[in-house]
């Protein structure tokens, strides 16, 4: 993955540096997300140990902030899934046109459910 390109994907199909670019910068923010939610649950650990009622009502709020953060985190991934599938299935789209491929299969397009 150090490179513009790579070929990890078992049939030798290659992915540009846009492509790559693109999941580590989704990498990027879902790791920063993941950062503010350790720190969101430090917080919310000690204002729950704390047993103050300030601390615990302001948990409210933070654990409304940590579900929605573990959304973001799942529609990220969700893209970068969509978005791998549809670059893997448009670099190999010349070799979908029903020919058999060198590892022996015929060359079908699996349909996901979105």
């Amino acid at each position: 993955m150090e490179g513009d390109a790579f070929s990890g994907l078992g049939n030798g199909t290659q992915i540009d540096g846009k492509v790559v670019q693109t999941f580590q910068k989704s990498f990027v923010q879902v790791q920063h997300i993941l950062d503010q939610n350790r720190l969101l649950i430090n917080e919310i650990n000690q204002n729950h140990e704390s047993k103050i009622p300030d601390n615990l009502s302001r948990n409210v709020g933070l654990i409304r902030e940590l579900n929605n953060n573990i959304r973001r985190v799942v529609d990220l991934y969700a893209d970068l899934s969509s978005s791998f599938t549809k670059s893997v299935d448009a670099s190999s789209e010349g070799d979908s046109s029903g020919a058999m491929k060198s590892d022996g299969k015929a060359g079908h397009k699996r349909n996901r459910p979105a």
